[in-house]
Parts: structure tokens; sequence; C-alpha cells
């Protein structure tokens, strides 16, 4: 039985559920966002994702009603939501502190918001206990937050944001306090949560595995406007710019001048070496200055001079060992450094290129991207 994609943004017939209409924000003379317009659709779970001061949070802090745009409409279902106070809206927000009430217990801390609401003692018994159920709490629902660890403390801020069943969660950084193991394992129950729920969720994050593990699409920002707004795998397999290859993965960026010939480009990227070749749906003017973005786990790596489209010869400088892959760093002939990745298979000892080894990297035609900024 065939799956169904989830895809909205691709169906036109599909109404979203956040639409930034050319909002700009600015504080003083500082331009936090820049004419942005985007479109979220419901049940997704979307990641926010650029460096620090990029306007990331400002857009959350938009949505959430702390901050209003000084031009341009935001709809939530069809509605501007400016003229609506935050406590009225169908949204709400995960701090990155998760500012949960160290005096109540983990199911007081659930019930909090409500009790602010008007529903019934048992309505609120039964909602609690779906959350915990939700996050997995049950055991830990009469401790309070300093007897609990990391991981459950953001569980419980999870599941008081969610006790509400507001249309959008927004969750700042909301990994951000726990260690690396702990942030993967969250990361799927962040995913697990989501799609148990249907809540939108939108996650402003600047850790790029993060956004790639958990997020439906992926929008890259830079200083307050969108760089590329796509899947993960598009994001990683066709970067639009060299800012999105770059702040995604690892990756080698070759600069030289193009000459075209169909879909088939010739890159002269430096002198006495041979010219790179490549495949684009882009077209280049004759001499145009382009860049060649290649990820290392795409180039090869060896001790014999391969056949294949690229090749280049070059000595290994470093070696990063993770485990299951290593990186060689290899100086090239002009000096330029390019990384090659390869999954270790084999114990260390069969292993045969170490530092200072002379080696040829090789590559397809078609395992790169050509970019023209």
């Amino acid at each position: 039985m065939s799956q169904t994609v989830f895809a909205p943004w691709d169906d036109p017939t599909q109404k979203p559920l956040i639409q930034f209409k050319g909002v700009t924000k600015r504080f003083g003379d500082f331009t936090a966002i820049d004419n942005l317009s985007l479109d979220i659709f419901e049940q997704e779970f979307f990641a926010l994702l650029g460096p620090s001061g990029c306007g990331k949070t400002t857009m959350m802090r938009m949505l959430a009603g702390f901050e209003t745009p000084t031009s341009g409409t935001i709809l939530l279902s069809g509605q501007d939501i400016a003229p609506v106070p935050p406590n009225k809206r169908a949204v709400n927000m995960m701090f990155q502190s998760y500012a949960l009430f160290p005096h109540l217990s983990v199911w007081d801390n659930i019930a909090f918001g409500l009790r602010r609401g008007n529903s019934s003692k048992d309505e609120i018994a039964q909602r609690v206990e779906e959350m915990l159920r939700l996050t997995r709490l049950e055991k830990f629902s009469k401790r309070k937050p300093h007897q609990i660890s990391g991981g459950q403390r953001q569980r419980v801020a999870l599941a008081r944001s969610l006790a509400k069943a507001p249309k959008l969660l927004l969750l700042d950084e909301p990994l951000g306090a726990l260690d690396a193991k702990l942030r993967q394992d969250t990361q799927f129950e962040l995913m697990d949560i989501q799609e148990k729920t249907g809540t939108t969720f939108v996650i402003v994050t600047h850790d790029q595995e993060e956004a790639m593990t958990v997020a439906s699409r992926v929008a890259v920002m830079d200083e307050g406007r969108l760089i590329q707004v796509a899947t993960p795998p598009e994001i990683y397999e066709a970067p639009a710019t060299v800012y999105v290859a770059d702040f995604i993965g690892d990756v080698n960026i070759l600069e030289g001048k193009a000459h075209q010939a169909g879909d088939k480009v010739e890159i002269a990227w430096a002198d006495g070496e041979l010219p790179i070749r490549g495949t684009t749906a882009r077209t280049f003017a004759p001499g145009q200055t382009c860049h060649f973005a290649i990820r290392p786990e795409k180039v090869t790596i060896s001790t014999e001079r391969p056949d294949s489209a690229n090749v280049l010869r070059g000595k290994v400088i470093d070696i990063a060992y993770l485990g299951n892959l290593s990186t060689y760093h290899v100086r090239l002939g002009n000096g330029t450094m390019m990384k090659a990745q390869t999954a270790n298979t084999r114990r260390l000892a069969n292993r045969g290129i170490t530092w200072e080894d002379d080696v040829w990297l090789s590559f397809t035609d078609t395992a790169g991207v050509l970019l023209e900024h």
C-alpha cells in the first residue's frame, strides 16, 4: 500500500494555517525582518533555521503576539492576528527555559493553564492525565520540577503547552539545555508527539541537524530574509545558494568560470588543474563565475588513479575519525583543501590510507551542485 506523501505546500487547493504577507519588523534603525512572505500549513513541523540575529525569534514572537509587525500582515486560519492579544490566540509558546513553577507538582504545572479557562474539574483531570500519558510522565506526576531530570522537565513544558490544544505551538530552541544524546532521543519524541496530536509545530533553532531531523520543511534565514524554504532533502541535495550549501552540513565549495554545453558544464577552477565537469538545469553565460558545491560523502578517495568524470590529485593532511565515518582533509596541488568522507566498515588496522599519503579524489558529473552566488 503506498503511503500518501505529506506535502500540502505542493497542493494549490490547500489553505495555509499561517501566512506572512510582506512582513517587515524594525527596531529603531535595525531591520530584523525584511519584507518577508511565507506560508506554513496545518500539521507541519516547520523549522526556522539560521545564525543568531537572523530574525527567526522575532518571527516567532510576532506569531505569539509579543511583537507587532512594522508593516505587512500575519494571518492565522485566514484571520489577521494583529488585533488579537497573545492570551486570546490559538497559539502557545514553549520557552527555552521551560518556565515551570518550582513550587507546583508536574500534575499542577500541566493543569495551570487549563484552570484559568472554563473547564470543569473532571475535564481538567482527564486532559492532564492524557498529557501525562502522551509525554510518558505518569510516574512523575507528584514530583516537583527540581526532582526530575532536564529531559523530563522539557516534556512537562511540552505537556503544559499542548494541554489547551493550541492550533499552533511555537518552540524556541526547545532542546538547547539538553546534552547531545538526550537531544537526539527528544527530537524523535517531539516528532512522535507532533504526529499524535496533529498540532502545527514551528521550531526555532540554530542547530542544522535538529532542523533536518524533525522538520517537514526548513526555512534557512539570514539577516531577516528567507534564503530558501524547502524539505530537508531538497535543502541538503539542492541548496539554492552558497550560503545554504555552507550552512547545512559539511561541504566543499570550489569557485571557477563556467563553460556550458547543454546541461553539462566545465568549470575552469585552477591553473594547471583539469576542469571540473558538472551537470545543471541552470544556464550560465560563457565565463560566468560559478560555485561548485559537493558533499564530502560524494567524493571518493583512493590510492590508485580511478576512471571517473572528475579526478583530482592531492595529499592527506588530516584525518578526522568519527567512529562510523572518517573525513580525510586533502590538499590539492594548488593548495585548495578538500574533504572526502568514507564509511568505516572495516576495522582500523585494515584501512589503506593514512597521513601524508598521495591520493586521488574522484566524483561523478552529477555529484555536485552548480550555484551562481
